[in-house]
Formats: structure tokens, sequence, C-alpha cells
């Protein structure tokens, strides 16, 4: 679908697309219409395969087997299953660099500090770890995370925080992981031509693999993040292009991790460093957050240095067009490879991590904890001395569009909310105050229509309907910039949602991180399904990515029907080429787990179809 007119929800992108296509610079909305003229359909439908020599192999009409002999269904689901390990590489990199960290924080040798001791006793009971000294503490809990995640046995992570009724249902389906490193083998070694060409097998294995990435990985990354940086809180914050004064020496932190973001946080605060940024001209100095890597800073970071976040992935060109930021800060995941192209408006591209390298951009300051602070510092010198020129060279385009928002809702802050008291949830659910809770765990794309518009369009009709949304992931943002996680937001919701909301003092789209924190609501989950005796497929809860991009949410998505989820999903996933393989995960899974996905491209029909879930799993639990 090509986009014309309306290509985003968001003014202030829809302003600058305008502008940056009229200059002629390439930019992901037009690069994805001149796509569009040359899709391939047996790709679209997962029908296409190049894994060996006899390929590339297309499956149709009068050639129903690839050379080797494997079929549709295997076909598009090894197609699927193999290109999940991205998501789970993705995460287990950041859970390794987050263990790393602690561990040399523990140490002494990084800026950072135990900030929630707490967090750490708690995490380290719950894997029977034993010790008073905190720092020694911290270092037998990362030691025993990079362990477990290749550990050639059942994962102790993933056992420890697995409810107990799902871990029985597991158990009889074979789907207790071991160490993610060894799930990645095996589905890796699985997927190659010639090994596993069964689906309904590929399938199971890659439910192994989601399990360990969000209860393992997932899971490990937020609780260790919490442990250095604190656990999110709610607070107020700001969110859209108007974050960005370029009065001010902007850095720009973009990617997944907050490591080095927290760094130039910790350096921008002290006055020595704003004095110098004022004696070269500026007001100051500031950070600014980008996609994930800023989301992660958002929910737990109230500083007058950290201004806030732009947006989602799909802005990142148009806000470096706005000819405001002096150094974009690229760590592990999500910068385009168009960017160096977009040095001519005054930034300067600097990869902060060994995965991120770039067109004309060999080298990097790669993040290692006991390097955090020598980089934050030559990140600051370098944005200093940048500010210079672009305040010489560059012309600025001063963007407005700026939304106060609630942040922080992480689930001891929900806890909080309820003063720890779960039946105050229990008695909104009871009385259908809160119909329901839908998570909405997405990024962002333009292959169902302009940028963020479904996402922006599903959580308004869902908390019309009494549902509360907590949202996750590039789709975060999507909430942020449209003011949906804001207390302004109440008057969109059903009345009943309105007075639960404005008698907690909360919005209808609770604020609570990014695509790595499904592991937190799925540990969330657990504590409410304990609490009332039920299996998670019991509970009044769906999940819907609107607007999934890549792998990182397809094995949220695996993960999420392996819990016992109903997973909406938008757009198609390239699986249509198989009925048997659509049947299976759509239809067959949900009478082994309980979970399915659900595609529907219209969000308004796709609203409707999660409330009569909720409607239906509300009236088995009697409700």
């Amino acid at each position: 679908m090509k986009l014309e007119g309306k290509v985003s929800q968001h003014e202030s992108v829809q302003r600058m697309y305008e502008i940056v296509s009229g200059q002629g610079v390439s930019n992901v909305i037009d690069r994805f219409n001149a796509q569009e003229k040359g899709r391939c359909p047996y790709c679209t439908q997962g029908l296409s395969c190049q894994l060996c020599s006899m390929g590339p192999c297309r499956i149709g009409p009068g050639k129903e087997y690839g050379a080797c002999g494997i079929d549709a269904a295997g076909m598009v689901t090894r197609n699927f299953v193999h290109l999940n390990m991205l998501g789970t590489e993705a995460y287990t990199y950041h859970a390794i660099e987050a263990a790393k960290t602690l561990k040399a924080t523990a140490e002494g040798k990084t800026p950072y500090e135990i900030k929630d001791v707490e967090k750490l006793k708690w995490f380290a009971q719950q894997l029977g770890i034993e010790g008073e000294d905190v720092k020694e503490l911290a270092i037998k809990v990362a030691d025993f995370v990079i362990a477990d995640l290749s550990s050639h046995e059942p994962s102790k992570i993933v056992l420890a925080f697995t409810p107990e009724k799902r871990r029985e249902v597991w158990e009889k389906l074979g789907l207790i992981p071991n160490g993610v490193f060894q799930e990645l083998l095996t589905v890796g070694s699985s997927s190659m031509t010639n090994v596993d060409s069964n689906y309904v097998s590929l399938a199971m294995k890659s439910m192994r693999m989601g399990i360990v990435t969000c209860l393992g990985a997932q899971l490990v990354i937020e609780t260790i993040q919490d442990i250095l940086f604190g656990t999110p809180m709610p607070h107020e914050a700001y969110a859209d292009f108007g974050v960005v004064d370029p009065e001010y020496v902007n850095i720009a932190v973009n990617g997944h991790e907050p490591f080095v973001g927290m760094a130039l946080i910790k350096l921008a605060e002290r006055e020595d460093i704003q004095e110098r940024a004022r004696q070269a001209g500026a007001k100051g100095l500031r950070i600014v957050g980008f996609i994930e890597t800023g989301q992660e800073i958002l929910q737990r970071v109230s500083s007058p240095v950290f201004v806030g976040l732009v947006g989602n992935w799909i802005v990142q060109e148009y806000v470096l067009a706005m000819g405001g930021i002096d150094i974009f800060a690229a760590d592990m995941n999500c910068t385009l490879p168009s960017l160096p192209l977009y040095q001519k408006y005054g930034v300067k591209i600097v990869p902060v991590s060994k995965l991120v390298r770039l067109r004309g951009i060999n080298e990097g300051l790669d993040y290692e904890p006991e390097k955090a602070e020598e980089i934050a510092m030559k990140l600051i010198n370098m944005a200093i001395e940048n500010f210079k020129e672009r305040k010489k060279n560059v012309e600025p385009i001063r963007v407005e569009n700026k939304k106060k928002i609630t942040v922080g809702f992480s689930p001891e802050a929900i806890l909080k909310a309820l003063n720890n008291d779960l039946n105050v949830l229990f008695d909104a659910l009871k009385s259908g105050s809160i119909k329901g809770i839908a998570a909405l765990v997405s990024c962002t794309t333009l292959k169902n229509g302009p940028h963020d518009t479904h996402s922006v369009t599903i959580a308004k009709e869902l908390i019309k309907r009494d549902i509360l949304v907590l949202s996750m992931g590039c789709g975060n943002a999507a909430m942020q910039q449209a003011g949906l996680t804001s207390m302004e937001a109440v008057d969109l919701a059903g009345e009943n949602l309105k007075q639960v909301c404005k008698a907690l003092g909360i919005p209808p789209v609770l604020s609570f991180g990014t695509c790595t924190d499904t592991g937190r609501a799925a540990y969330l989950l657990k504590v409410i399904a304990e609490a009332l005796g039920v299996d998670i497929p019991d509970l009044p809860v769906v999940a819907t990515a609107p607007e999934y991009m890549e792998q990182k949410a397809t094995i949220d998505a695996i993960f999420a029907v392996a819990y016992g989820l109903t997973v909406h999903v938008s757009p198609i996933p390239p699986i249509t080429g198989s009925e048997d393989a659509v049947r299976l995960f759509t239809e067959d899974v949900e009478e082994l787990t309980g979970g399915k996905v659900m595609v529907e491209e219209d969000p308004v029909k796709a609203a409707e179809k999660l409330e009569q879930v909720i409607i239906e799993k509300r009236k088995k639990l009697g409700l």
C-alpha cells in the first residue's frame, strides 16, 4: 500500500517528512513507497527459500515442493522460525551486556551504582543466591545469569519465574527450555537445509526459544537495569519532536541499551560540563532520547538534562533533519543505514556498540562497562565542538509539538498505585470497571498504513471499551506522541475505565516500557494469576502487536502464544502460503497452550475481536 497524503499519525512527522522529501533526501517513507512497486508475492507468503545452492526455490501451482522436497508448511514455518532467532540473539546480547555491567559496577569499574538494593536482594532470593554484602551479591547474580543463559540444563531463571500451572503445561509439551544459547543452537541447526522439515516440530522448538527469550533474557535485562538505575515509578516526562531545542548542545541516544545514555546523563548533570557548553555559545547541554534507549531512560529518570523522547525508529531521519542534534550515539539496535546521509544537517553519527557500523563509518566508541565514563566524556567533547560548526552552518527547523506524559508503570509501580492490594484490581475486574487488560507490545511499520495510525487507533478503541492498555516497545512511543499516556486521555476511555483511572490517578494507557519489558509483563501476569489461583489463559488478558516490524517482535509473539495469550498481529505475517501453518498458529496451538495468533488488518475490527476474547474469558471465570 503506497502512502500518499497522510503518512503518519503525528503532525511533527508529517511536517518533517514533507520538508525532507521536498529536498529530495532519501527517507524511510519514500523508500517504502519505491519498494511497493516490486514486492515478491512468493516472499510475502513465505514460499521462497534461499538456504541452499539449488535455490532460490518458490512453491506454487505445479511446483508443490522445494528442490530438496520440503513442502509449503515446512518452508513457511522454517523461514519464520529462522528469522525469530535474530530477535532472540539481540535480546540475549543485551542480557549479557547487562550482566557484565552489573558485575563491573559491583567491582567499582563503572560510573554506575547499585541503586535498587532491595531489587537485587529480591532477585537473588528468587534464584536461590545467598549473601549479605551487596557487592558480592551483585557479582554472584551476574555470574549466575551468564552461566544460566548458556546452560545445558533447564534454565533455572525460567523455572523461577514460570507460574506453577503454566509449568505443568509446558512440562507435558516438552517446552521447558535449557539456557538460551542452547535453544538458539537447536533452532539454528534444525532450520538448516535437510534437517527439520516438520512444521509442527519447528514451531514447538520456536516456542521453547521464545519462553527462554522472555523469562530468561528479557526478565534479566530489566531486573538488572532496575538494580543499576532504579525501578520505574510514575513521573511526568515529555515526548515528540518539540523536546529538541537547537540552542543547546544535543546528544541523541538511540538503540536499545541505556548504558551509555545513563553515563552521559550523570556527566551532563555536572556544572562544569554545562559551563563548557555555555562557553561554546549554547544554552547548555542536553540528552535527547530516541526509540528504546530513550524509552529505557524515560521510564526511570527525571533529570533537567534529559529532555524526553522524540519517538520511535521511523522518526530518526526526520528529527535529524531538523538540524538540532550534534551527536547521534547509536547502540546495539535500530539505527537506520541511511543516517550517514543526514550528517549534512550538522549531526555526527557515532556508533557506541561493536554491533553497529554504517556506510562510511567504520569505527565507533564501542561500549564496554569499564569504559562507560570515558566514552561518555568523549561524546560530550565531540558534541560541544560539533555544536560550534552546526551553529555556523545549519539553519535549524523548530518543531513545537510536545506532549506532557506520565511514564514509569513497572509492576511495582502498578502495585503501589493499588496500595499493594491486588483486590483493588480484582474488584475492578469483577465489577467490569476494568473489562480486561491488553498488552500493546508493538514496533511501528508502514506496511499497513500511515506511521503509528494502527497502534493509536486500536489503543483508542480498546480503552473506549473499558480495556486497560499496557504499552511497550516502539508502539509505546506512538502512545506517548499521541498523548494517550497522559491524564488528558482519561476522557477518551469508557465510562467505567474512566472512573477507575480518576480514582487511581492513572492514564488509560500505562507506559510500561520497551519491547524488553515483555518479560516484566509476564511476571505481572504471573503475580495476578497465582493470586487468583488460575492459569494464564484463564485471565481476561490479551496482547496486540498492531504494527509489528521485525524479529524481536515475532519472538515476543511466539512467547505470548506459549504463555497462553491470544495475540493479535498486523500486518499479516509471511506464513499465508500454507493453510496448515496458518491453522497451526491461529487454531491448533490453542488446544496445546491456550494461546493463539489472531490476524486482523482493520484496527477497529481487531479491537472488537479482542474485546470478545476478553468477554469469553470473563464468562469462564464467572464474571
